[in-house]
């Protein structure tokens, strides 16, 4: 009785010490944790879609900004030569104008005294050119001295010149000398748009004096509008005239405008930085001088291996991708990426991920149920 009892405790005591051996093995396994397992219901739920590495064409792009801009002789600054008091404006900045459109109503004494002064001129002319005819038609039959016939010469070419003068000073501030007359006499001018376009600046409100310096209004002529970029210089022997521009606004981002380089200009800034200046294919009125602009310009293309966007995830800055092991289990694999065109990433040295099948839809997902796996 008593070796059995003995060795009933030999086989307990032996059985206790495989179990912990056993459960020490269990705790002992290592874990991968670069692979992602799924239950069936989180396989549904994540939507998982497989696909391989392809090959497509890609493009490398060089992303810029800038703004619109005008040429200075397309810039145009209105005044008043003689200054005076604006009466009246319907402009404000954006408007649109017509070459001739009245633009502004100015007021001023001095265009009445001018008016006068060159009616004045013109009748003292009258009897000044028929002295002369006389004084020339007695001087040569000797009735009066050279003496007196110079003079009457002398003060109608005088005359004939103030009246020239005063022509040009009406012709200046618009009026026509033709249709000066002591009836029309006007104590107001209008100012004419001399373009079409539109108006940039208006900088006088009505009833402001303003003097022949002073600039009323900064109209714009918008034939020649166009984009300028700035390019560092590492770039600048990336680019070519003729090529290809797409321009797009930060408010209006889907709105894309093509245009093509005419002009890279060869100074450099003191950041190492020059101007690319671009044409617009189509002009939009919305575009206006001063306005911040986006461009993609394509430099090269050439096939490349690619994946979907989705395909990649990004995880403490570095890119990976997760390719799939059977068993609803998937293996977080890093790879190194390229350029990026149309929903597609371009992969370097892809050659271990050849003939695999890799997730392309619902990796962001994986990516989840890892790292919360880990945590735990």
């Amino acid at each position: 009785m008593k070796n059995l009892i003995i060795i009933i405790n030999i086989f307990l005591l032996f059985t206790a010490c495989t179990n912990k051996q056993t459960s020490e093995e269990q705790v002992n396994v290592p874990t991968q944790e670069n692979v992602a397992s799924l239950t069936d219901a989180q396989y549904k739920n994540a939507g998982i879609e497989i696909g391989k590495i392809e090959m497509k064409n890609v493009f490398s792009v060089l992303k810029l900004n800038g703004k619109i801009d005008v040429p200075p002789q397309n810039i145009v600054s209105v005044s008043v030569p003689l200054g005076g008091y604006l009466k009246s404006t319907k402009l404000l900045p954006g408007m649109h104008i017509s070459k001739g459109e009245v633009i502004a109503v100015m007021e001023d004494p001095q265009y009445i005294q001018l008016q006068q002064d060159y009616l004045t001129a013109k009748a003292q002319f009258a009897y000044n050119e028929s002295e002369y005819l006389r004084q020339k038609e007695l001087n040569e039959s000797k009735a009066v001295s050279d003496k007196v016939f110079e003079q009457a010469r002398t003060t109608y070419q005088t005359q004939n010149i103030l009246i020239k003068s005063l022509e040009q000073k009406l012709k200046l501030i618009g009026l026509n000398p033709n249709t000066v007359t002591a009836n029309t006499i006007t104590k107001s001018i209008n100012i004419y748009s001399p373009i079409n376009g539109f108006v940039s600046a208006v900088n006088v409100n009505i009833g402001k004096y303003v003097t022949p310096s002073d600039v009323l209004f900064e109209l714009v002529n918008p034939n020649d509008i166009h984009l300028a970029l700035t390019v560092f210089d590492k770039d600048v022997n990336k680019l070519a005239i003729g090529q290809k521009v797409i321009a797009f606004s930060n408010s209006n981002p889907d709105k894309k405008y093509e245009c093509e380089i005419i002009l890279i200009s060869k100074n450099l800034s003191n950041d190492n930085a020059t101007q690319v200046h671009c044409y617009f294919k189509e002009y939009d009125k919305t575009l206006l001088p001063g306005m911040f602009m986006n461009a993609i310009i394509e430099l090269s293309g050439g096939n490349a291996t690619v994946l979907p966007d989705d395909a990649i995830v990004r995880f403490e800055n570095k890119n990976y991708v997760f390719i799939e092991k059977g068993n609803r289990q998937f293996e977080m694999t890093e790879v190194q990426i390229g350029n990026a065109e149309n929903g597609f990433t371009e992969i370097m040295s892809a050659e271990k991920l050849a003939n695999k099948n890799i997730v392309v839809k619902g990796a962001y997902h994986l990516l989840m149920v890892l790292k919360n796996t880990d945590e735990e």
